[in-house]
């Protein structure tokens, strides 16, 4: 194993995977399981005949960084290694690809579609693959992209069809999935190891060994005093008070604290409740309060400034959209305090203490004799651009040299990073042109950075995986990880709380490794047959529930002037991925704005302009020109409601609308919208 640099506690934690067991392998962050993983592919691929390595992983940029920091250097000198994503050409004939590979490197999501297309160019069987790897497996549970790639083994599995792949998956903790007992988190790990029909294993002989080459930082708490006094938050909440008498709140109904997730979620419960009403007051009042309560919410973590100018963002928009009395009267209040707030927003004797306390804590590690490399994690998109703007326009943090940068997930939209911009900032952080990166939880996992030596968690209440994950981001000698909270908050007791479950995971571990063979795997086995005994029921049900109405029975509405616009038989699916509208009438329904730029190519489609309602300006998605021809409005139904027979509701995905959508078909298309090109 000197070839690739093993060390003894990696020796111990690979050899039952080289002897061809299905293996977890449980290793803390910057223990080198990667590593651990490419000498198991070499030893494969020059063990068994006709092999075929895939490595699946959960973030794009974890392909890449697989591929050019371990399996390429290690392997691509005997074998061909080809990362796969959904930026690369390579996914379009992604059957070809894994057929003259040896190893492929992708996201689940691209595996998972070769799995269940018809297209000939990107059809795969399990059966095509000798060793499948799995990177950050503890994901391998409920409806994740992972388990159901692994519903696919297990369902051979249990009808005995072969050959099978050989798993080996890779985690630096698979949690307690929420348990508090010892019992129940015993459960979770028997059954992550259920669904990736595989033992765990860790290192038993060579603890100190792996604890002296995977230092864990200095944590600490910086804790703040909560402010005494706080008039713009208390006028914000006098007006969430007005709007609350204003909409006349069902009785049975009692909201939460304003300025709490909890009251997030009962405005949100309000608004669609308000939907299926046809209550557009109470639906418009419950938006507008969701609002404000951000704005609290931005408030208690970031400046004063941050969370007016969120609001004043939305209300320009309404402003101009305004269509009812509701619309007037809520936009009218905003307009009438709108001096008063910005005034106590930039009244600096009232500003947001945890922010002082975040410039301490970055300038004790970054000066100017310093060279340091920190991670600040929190928690929304919307929160880490505010962050980034604060650093760039802080004289003291520019002086002391911080270069920051945004990471954020890969996705559509101003907030969003495309898949390049992604890699861009992570290479740039390498090369330490950036030294500080602002991010949300697409950093926590897999990001290889040696060099870190400051981890923030700043305003997070998150489980103990991803915990840990943000904590072994700090890998340099005497790193440091910290906690910015205020005093008795939320967030110092979750914390305490994932201490206790990370421990609570490693007793449950041992439990489950102390069990004999025998009674490993029969358990194993119960646990599979009773999830294929769930899915088949789940898919039942969902079936029964597609089933229900006919799909012209169902009418579209928009969900904010909750005006009809389009029948359920209207949308067509494409390419198993994109719901369009197909009725040439519906374009009298909206109005298009800007062109879309989604940072990335696609086989048989573009994207085009922007759509939204032509009564209320509500984003409905946007127009797709398909094979140069057709142009489809392409919809996202969490913009819309649906009328059915039973009554008004709202969904939050397309998979769960109560209506079977036909497959999109671009010769009937042709036929109806081109005849006479056709005859």
């Amino acid at each position: 194993m000197a070839d690739l640099g093993l060390r003894s506690y990696q020796e111990e934690v690979v050899e039952r995977a080289v002897q061809g067991e299905n293996i977890i392998i449980w290793l803390p962050t910057g223990g080198g399981k990667t590593r651990a993983a490419v000498y198991v592919a070499k030893r494969h691929l020059e063990t068994t005949p006709k092999a075929k390595v895939v490595v699946l992983v959960n973030k794009v940029h974890l392909v890449d960084q697989h591929y050019t920091k371990e399996f390429k250097p290690h392997l691509g000198h005997d074998y061909t290694v080809v990362p796969v994503s959904g930026e690369s050409k390579e996914k379009d004939f992604f059957g070809p690809v894994v057929k003259s590979s040896d190893v492929v490197i992708c996201t689940a999501q691209i595996l998972y579609n070769a799995l269940t297309t018809t297209e000939e160019t990107k059809y795969v069987e399990l059966s095509d693959i000798t060793l499948l790897i799995i990177d950050e497996c503890h994901h391998t549970h409920k409806d994740s992209v992972y388990n159901k790639v692994m519903a696919f083994y297990v369902e051979k599995k249990l009808k005995r069809e072969q050959p099978l792949p050989q798993i080996l998956g890779l985690t630096a903790s698979p949690g307690s999935g929420g348990a508090k007992i010892l019992e129940k988190a015993v459960d979770h790990v028997l059954e992550i190891c259920a669904n990736l029909d595989s033992a765990i294993v860790s290192t038993k002989n060579y603890v100190s060994e792996l604890q002296q080459n995977v230092p864990r930082p200095v944590k600490k708490f910086d804790i703040v005093n909560k402010r005494l006094e706080d008039p713009f938050g208390d006028h914000l909440k006098s007006m969430m008070q007005m709007i609350h008498e204003y909409m006349n709140i069902p009785p049975d109904f009692p909201l939460r604290e304003c300025g709490t997730q909890e009251y997030e979620a009962d405005v949100v419960t309000l608004e669609k409740q308000g939907v299926s009403e046809g209550n557009r007051l109470l639906a418009q009042c419950a938006i507008h309060l969701r609002q404000y309560n951000d704005a609290l919410l931005i408030n208690d973590t970031l400046r004063m400034m941050d969370a007016y100018r969120s609001l004043e963002l939305f209300y320009n928009k309404k402003f101009i959209t305004a269509i009812d009395g509701t619309d007037f009267y809520l936009v009218g209040l905003f307009q009438e305090n709108q001096v008063e707030l910005q005034e106590q927003a930039g009244d600096s004797r009232y500003e947001n203490p945890k922010m002082g306390q975040l410039e301490s804590t970055l300038l004790e590690q970054f000066g100017q004799s310093v060279n340091s490399k920190g991670i600040l994690f929190s928690k929304t998109r919307k929160s880490i651009h505010c962050l980034n703007d604060w650093v760039r326009h802080n004289k003291t943090l520019q002086e002391a040299g911080i270069k920051a940068a945004i990471l954020t997930g890969a996705g559509n939209g101003g907030t969003y990073m495309t898949q390049n911009e992604q890699a861009d900032t992570i290479r740039n952080f390498r090369r330490d042109t950036v030294n500080l990166l602002i991010s949300t939880s697409v950093a926590e996992e897999g990001l290889d950075i040696p060099e870190c030596n400051l981890v923030v968690r700043y305003g997070l209440l998150t489980n103990e995986i991803a915990q840990q994950q943000a904590s072994g981001r700090a890998r340099a000698r005497d790193s440091q990880y910290s906690v910015v909270a205020e005093k008795g908050g939320k967030e110092v007791k979750r914390e305490l709380i994932n201490e206790y479950l990370e421990d609570l995971t490693k007793k449950a571990i041992a439990k489950v490794q102390e069990m004999s063979v025998r009674e490993f795997r029969t358990k194993i086995a119960e646990l599979q047959r009773e999830a294929a005994i769930f899915r088949k029921i789940t898919e039942a049900h969902k079936s029964e529930k597609r089933s229900r109405n006919t799909a012209d029975s169902v009418q579209l509405l928009c969900r904010n002037c909750l005006k009809s616009v389009a029948s359920g038989s209207d949308i067509k699916l494409l390419e198993n991925a994109h719901y369009v509208n197909v009725n040439p009438d519906f374009e009298k329904h909206y109005k298009v704005g800007g062109e879309v730029n989604l940072g990335k190519s696609f086989e048989d489609w573009e994207p085009g302009r922007t759509i939204s309602c032509s009564k209320c300006n509500q984003d409905w998605g946007f127009e797709m020109k398909y094979k140069g021809v057709a142009l489809l409005p392409n919809l996202a139904i969490k913009k819309l409601a649906l009328k059915t027979p039973e009554g008004t509701k709202t969904v939050k995905k397309w998979k769960d609308v109560p209506f079977t959508v036909e497959d999109f078909s671009f010769e009937e298309y042709c036929q109806d919208n081109f005849p006479d090109l056709l005859d």
